[in-house]
């Protein structure tokens, strides 16, 4: 219970998207959200609890209506930030009366066409998700598998032994060398961030936030706090 709590990047939200599928027929029944101790409450009884936004308070599936879900499955998303639980449905899912929350049918066809802004996943990106899927790998097949599976003393050694060798090309002034134990290093980082759960966006965020201020003002302010 606690790795799995422990394992959800809780740092993109407090709240986590749930969504709950009946365990027999695989209908899609409703989608809600847990915080923290909606979640540890959920492991702890079986019984599906979640957070309601509006009432801000914890709530437990079915207290009113005696249409309780019992959690038969939990599983984690590759993102590690939104929950897919697998239930058995006591009644109906819907306070409509309904099985399910989604029954409302969009006529796609009549809805007219928009423009679509297709996502390009920059390669840093695209890295953290094929770590998050390794975690799960075959470390013989693997090369990533393998780094995590040692732990993070074997997986931070190489980090250090990664950035040894490109202060050494940079000290050479190979250039060619210089590019590739960076791309070195950085692969490593960001097997290290994926380990951590520590999406690149974040380190993105990080530096725009930084930009424009003196490096000497941003040390200092880390000193006083």
């Amino acid at each position: 219970m606690k790795s799995l709590i422990s394992n959800i990047d809780w740092n993109k939200s407090p709240l986590l998207p749930v969504v709950v599928q009946d365990a027999t027929s695989k209908e899609v029944l409703m989608m809600a959200y847990m915080n923290e101790e909606a979640l540890h409450v959920t492991l702890q009884t079986n019984i599906a609890h979640y957070f309601s936004r509006s009432r801000q308070k914890l709530w437990k599936k079915g207290e009113s209506s005696g249409h309780f879900q019992e959690v038969k499955e939990v599983y984690l998303d590759c993102d590690s930030d939104t929950l897919l639980l697998k239930v058995e449905q006591t009644g109906v899912a819907c306070h409509t009366g309904r099985i399910s929350c989604f029954f409302n049918r969009v006529d796609t066809a009549q809805e007219a066409p928009k423009p679509i802004k297709i996502i390009e996943y920059d390669i840093y990106d695209t890295i953290y998700h094929i770590v998050q899927e390794r975690k799960h790998a075959d470390p013989k097949s693997s090369y990533v598998a393998s780094l995590l599976q040692k732990g993070d003393n074997a997986l931070l050694k190489k980090v250090v032994e990664e950035a040894g060798e490109f202060c050494f090309a940079c000290k050479d002034n190979s250039k060619d060398e210089i590019i590739y134990e960076a791309a070195d290093l950085i692969f490593h980082m960001l097997v290290a961030l994926g380990a951590k759960n520590v999406h690149p966006e974040r380190i993105s965020n990080e530096l725009k936030r930084r930009f424009g201020r003196s490096g000497i003002e941003e040390k200092n302010s880390r000193n006083e706090s």
